[in-house]
């Protein structure tokens, strides 16, 4: 168990710092490019992380066991255990203690916390899309706010929002009067579906067309609507932010496809330690690493036929137990098989002769 676990977390670290300096390559790339605001890297890096780790967990456990119990078959302690009389199958109550609780945590990240976190990061990301144009104010150049409004900052707090000595200049497409604003302060909020801009200790010059007459007003306090329309943050139905009662009470075959996807997460878990004992095995003599070839088979044949049958549930060519069970069960037998073939292959071999 000591070994199996110690194996188990530095697994797992090493993994997850190679996943996550891919995509934060991934995410500066973005960033370079404008699809995403630089406020929003680290939420969406945590949520891409919690959604990953149910796989990270997967991978490490079946790695953890492949290369613990490797070791004792190269060091021919396995051949002393089978010597002595002792069954391959004894191991499955140690190794079960060690898996459940990485088979519980896949189930709660997989079902409950992966939806959660999809769920925040993308109501903070459409909130941080709709401040964009606040947080790319920049000092000393002129900008337009939209199609009738100029401004002008001198300076601006990131921070605070505020910004010192505005210059704003209006054009009213219905009346077709110019207003030129000029204030000592002035901050941009969010206001129902409208974004104002409050302005502090100024002046407002007012010209309409074809008149030569200028009204001058100053003001302590004035509020300027610049975007009367904004769009409230709604978050769209989406399957990979539904909670598991609203997958399994929907009638969207891809939301049984979602459903199918998170329950085999954990489900993967035990199976795949099963496997990974049985493929354990290491011949000293031969020198050949065959086992690893054959695990990384086996467990991409799993990924596929899991993703196969996911498609095939999305597509409503199947239902959704017929999508579940099979590829599980699969495994599970060739599990059990190669388990007992290991235990005694001289036995296992003349069973199957007399069947």
């Amino acid at each position: 168990m000591k070994e199996l676990t110690l194996t188990a977390v530095g697994i797992f670290f090493i993994l997850l710092i190679i996943l996550i300096s891919t995509q934060v390559i991934n995410l500066l790339g973005r960033i370079a490019g404008g699809r995403i605001a630089l406020d929003a890297m680290t939420t969406m890096l945590a949520v891409w992380v919690i959604g990953l780790t149910p796989i990270l967990l997967i991978l490490t456990a079946f790695i953890s066991i492949l290369t613990v119990f490797s070791r004792y078959w190269r060091d021919s302690e396995m051949v002393i255990w089978l010597s002595c009389g002792l069954s391959l199958r004894r191991w499955i109550t140690p190794l079960m203690t060690f898996v459940l609780p990485l088979t519980i945590l896949t189930a709660v990240i997989s079902l409950w916390a992966s939806p959660w976190a999809e769920k925040r990061g993308e109501a903070f990301a459409q909130i941080i899309k709709q401040k964009q144009d606040i947080s790319l104010i920049e000092e000393g150049i002129f900008r337009s706010l939209n199609s009738n409004t100029v401004y002008f900052v001198e300076h601006f707090d990131a921070n605070e929002g505020i910004a010192k000595n505005i210059f704003v200049q209006h054009i009213n497409p219905q009346t077709n009067q110019t207003a030129i604003i000029s204030a000592k302060s002035g901050k941009i909020e969010y206001d129902d579906d409208k974004r104002i801009l409050h302005l502090s200790n100024g002046y407002r010059y007012a010209k309409s067309a074809g008149t030569q007459n200028i009204e001058k007003v100053g003001f302590e306090r004035a509020d300027l609507i610049i975007a009367p329309h904004i769009k409230i943050v709604q978050l769209e139905q989406d399957r990979h932010m539904a909670s598991i009662k609203e997958l399994w009470n929907s009638t969207d075959p891809q939301w049984h496809a979602e459903l199918m996807w998170r329950i085999s997460m954990p489900l993967a878990v035990p199976i795949l330690s099963l496997l990974a004992l049985a493929l354990s095995y290491y011949n000293p003599r031969n020198g050949r690493t065959y086992n690893i070839i054959l695990a990384v088979l086996f467990f991409f044949i799993y990924q596929s036929g899991l993703t196969f049958m996911r498609a095939r549930i999305s597509s409503q060519h199947i239902d959704f137990w017929l999508g579940l069970l099979p590829v599980h069960i699969i495994m599970l037998i060739i599990a059990i098989l190669w388990l007992y073939y290991r235990n005694d292959p001289i036995a296992f071999m003349r069973r199957g002769n007399k069947t």
